[in-house]
């Protein structure tokens, strides 16, 4: 089995107190808080959320930026609900950043087709902030984002600009109401790679989404000629301790936590997530 990383210094399992800078309402299920940590990270990262009493759970960095970080969350379980009753100015318990992001400084150059589905565009933003901090480093950026109905689309605001710089398609499930929003056409994230003309020339893709949808999309690309090493994806996997000292979310002989969440698709095509 790996060796599984260090522990030094200052203890990595002791949360520091943060303030929230603030609260915004993406969907019914989904908010985004916005914290006063400052450090740096890789678009990717995670960090862990703690509230005494409730419990800890880790959440994808959705920002690039030194001086704040960005975490929008979907409200699933204990921690998540509670987080959603926090506001402004209230304090919160955070340790991280932790794991392996895009590596995006080894990729400049390249054209990036970026693709999330419900709530994994989430961990996607962070890799859109650093393309536009960065913008001279990267070629052409596409961005295709699934939902499941238009009132669940993650980042309106933001999408309104992305547009007008980014060739952006978004589909939705369903639309019971016949009104399309953002352009948004009715059908799966899947119909629209398998309809975009994609080659795999000087290209990567992010994709971060429930496990059937990336499948399905990887099967896709395999199909126009993308390679293993072409793809990335975001996953996350029963992270607990995020040091690799629980065990809990090992892919084969990699841990998700300090391996991960993001991985080369070749790293881990062949495990199984049932």
């Amino acid at each position: 089995m790996k060796t599984k990383k260090k522990i030094g210094g200052e203890n990595p399992f002791v949360p520091k107190l943060y303030k929230i800078l603030d609260f915004y309402r993406e969907a019914e299920d989904m908010f985004t808080l916005t914290i006063n940590m400052r450090t740096e990270y890789q678009p990717g990262q995670f960090v862990q959320i703690s509230l005494p009493g409730i419990g800890e759970a880790p959440i994808s960095i959705g920002s690039d930026s030194k001086e704040y970080i960005k975490l929008s969350v979907k409200e699933v379980g204990n921690v998540t609900r509670a987080l959603s009753r926090l506001r402004k100015n209230d304090k919160i318990l955070m340790r991280g950043p932790y794991g392996k992001g895009y590596p995006m400084e080894s990729l400049k150059g390249n054209s990036i087709i970026i693709i999330g589905g419900g709530c994994g565009v989430a961990p996607l933003r962070s890799v859109i902030d650093y393309i536009e901090n960065h913008r001279a480093e990267y070629k052409d950026v596409q961005l295709f984002f699934g939902y499941r109905a238009p009132n669940e689309i993650l980042f309106k605001k933001e999408m309104k600009d992305w547009k007008k710089k980014y060739n952006m398609k978004i589909t939705v499930d369903k639309n019971p109401n016949g009104q399309f929003c953002y352009d948004a056409r009715e059908g799966h994230v899947t119909d629209l790679i398998r309809q975009a003309d994609l080659n795999n020339k000087n290209k990567v893709v992010f994709l971060c989404g429930p496990p059937k949808m990336m499948q399905s999309v990887i099967e896709v690309l395999k199909q126009k000629g993308f390679h293993d090493d072409q793809i990335f994806l975001s996953v996350e996997r029963l992270m607990y301790c995020a040091l690799g000292v629980c065990c809990h979310c090992m892919i084969r002989e990699n841990f998700t936590c300090i391996d991960g969440p993001v991985f080369r698709y070749d790293e881990i095509k062949d495990f199984k997530n049932d």
